[in-house]
């Protein structure tokens, strides 16, 4: 199968070793859960429930009247015990349902009557909608939303993303190889949902028991779906470079990807609403990598979602003792560092990267030398050295100029710069001023 890719980007070592032939095991169910208000993009949800209350597995506890917002649910039966504001683990404090379980667990037995031709667009989106699913890939965009384009969109196409391009995460391969009918049935429900006739599940090459799976699972269930191999390469899974990489379009600058007919979903995604539609199951559980030189057993868990880092961790060993960690939600090209432990696994939580040893030190970086490596790997033909210093200066006229708010903040920059420059902090420093002088300037 020949393999496409777009231009520039970089080929870090993966490490997919450590976790991609560990099957799938279901976590320990926790004794305390907490459910951040605001897992996603979009409205923050208002509780629905108060401390004290009694609540039950899969029962919605938060909600909001945005169009772009997602419903929140309980991930196990209990009492609530306080609605507080806790650490996140995308950094910060989100207000957040705590919730002590009873150890009840809840069947979810299949709907009687499941055809996907019977199916309404109309009632799959408010299904989608209502069961709180997010992309899984991490971005947590509402897929209900996704669902619904924009009146005049002319789609035709979905496009499913099991690229995976992250460095050591490995939950979409186990859950492509695992549950691949279930991935194009999603995908089969997602198409006729919003009219697309061409349906495509683009993988990297390094996956091929994820291939041959897949490719099994469309001649049974849906001939017509494409298989796409893609080089391995980062980050060969963002949207953007997926599309061009996949069809050959170009979203333009600012747009979305329905300005070039197209939808794409995570892999992990499909199944969340393969699992609303035939099962009435809400999103409250997701497979979780842990993995990294610093955890002593690497696996594949699925997660209730509002179960601590430190709980999942402690199930694969602990971590290695004596040496300096790191932990990450996510993987190291995109994830972000936690402070403590005592933060819970959402929506968006697609790996926990453990390291450990001297290397953890911070580096000292030094003065750009011009080099134009930056340049050379930014998949979005950006110029980052520039964008990095009008970000840290607070450069906003030149930030514009330079199309910051283009930047997707893959970590390609900072990857391949030999004076080891900070750019993707500095660029989003550079988002976060340019958006509020842009709010300052139109009150």
């Amino acid at each position: 199968m020949q393999t496409k890719t777009f231009e520039r980007g970089i080929h870090p070592l993966y490490h997919k070793e450590l976790a991609s032939d560990k099957s799938i095991e279901k976590a320990a169910l926790p004794k305390r859960v907490i459910i951040p208000l605001s897992q996603h993009i979009g409205a923050p949800c208002e509780p629905l429930v108060k401390k004290g209350d009694d609540v039950e597995e899969g029962q919605k506890i938060g909600d909001a009247k945005s169009f772009v917002t997602a419903p929140v649910h309980a991930s196990i039966s209990g009492k609530v015990k306080d609605i507080t504001a806790h650490p996140y683990p995308g950094g910060g404090k989100v207000m957040s349902v705590i919730i002590e379980g009873s150890g009840a667990i809840k069947e979810w037995p299949a709907k009687e009557g499941f055809s996907i031709d019977a199916m309404k667009p109309g009632e799959v989106r408010a299904a989608v909608r209502e069961a709180g699913v997010v992309g899984l890939g991490g971005a947590a965009f509402p897929t209900g939303v996704k669902l619904s384009p924009p009146e005049g969109a002319k789609l035709d196409a979905v496009i499913l993303n099991g690229c995976e391009c992250e460095p050591y995460l490995t939950a979409d391969h186990r859950v492509m190889a695992e549950r691949s009918e279930d991935v194009v049935t999603g995908l089969k429900i997602i198409m006729k949902t919003v009219g697309a006739k061409d349906g495509f599940i683009a993988i990297e090459d390094n996956k091929q028991e994820c291939i041959e799976a897949i490719t099994k699972a469309v001649a049974k269930i849906s001939p017509g779906i494409k298989i796409v191999a893609l080089e391995t390469k980062y980050p060969q899974g963002a949207e953007k470079m997926l599309i061009k990489a996949v069809m050959g379009r170009k979203v333009p600058l600012g747009k979305l990807p329905f300005d070039a007919g197209v939808i794409v979903n995570n892999v992990g995604t499909a199944v969340a609403v393969y699992e609303a539609m035939r099962f009435g199951k809400p999103l409250i559980d997701r497979v979780v990598t842990i993995s990294g030189n610093g955890v002593k057993t690497p696996k594949n868990l699925l997660v209730r979602v509002g179960t601590s880092f430190e709980d999942v961790i402690a199930q694969c060993g602990g971590m290695e003792e004596g040496q300096e960690t790191l932990v990450i939600n996510g993987g190291p090209m995109m994830g972000i560092a936690q402070k403590t432990l005592d933060v819970p696994v959402v929506k968006g939580t697609s790996g926990i990267t453990v390291f450990s040893g001297e290397r953890l030190k911070p580096l000292e970086y030094g003065p750009c030398i011009r080099c134009a490596r930056c340049v050379e790997a930014c998949p979005m033909a950006l110029m980052p050295y520039r964008l990095g210093d009008s970000g840290r200066l607070g450069m906003t006229d030149d930030f514009k100029k330079w199309l910051g708010t283009a930047c997707i903040e893959c970590g390609c920059c900072a990857f391949v710069c030999p004076a080891k420059r900070p750019l993707v902090q500095w660029i989003r420093v550079g988002k976060v001023k340019f958006r509020a002088s842009e709010k300052s300037s139109s009150s």
